[in-house]
């Protein structure tokens, strides 16, 4: 893999993140639903899917932690990724 395919993973797990993160601020601030569309997928959370809001935006931070560590321009191998509240 070169660092253009990587660097295009780490662009997309960015901005599904921002994704998710908006949902996740939305419903705390009191809106029922939120409608999260990624340009593959649309799909609308309630405060019901709330921990899978929270799963799957974990597990996109795991993904642009593995593809971070891939970048060759990144020799440390680490990153650092703020938490979300």
């Amino acid at each position: 893999m070169d660092d253009t395919y990587i660097q295009a993973r780490i662009d997309s797990f960015e901005s599904k993140i921002t994704l998710y993160e908006s949902a996740l601020e939305a419903l705390a601030g009191g809106a029922h639903s939120y409608t999260i569309n990624t340009g593959q997928t649309v799909q609308t959370v309630s405060k019901a899917n709330l921990e899978a809001v929270r799963k799957t935006l974990d597990w996109l931070y795991e993904q642009l932690e593995y593809w971070t560590g891939r970048l060759s321009t990144n020799p440390s191998g680490s990153i650092v990724v703020r938490p979300y509240t």
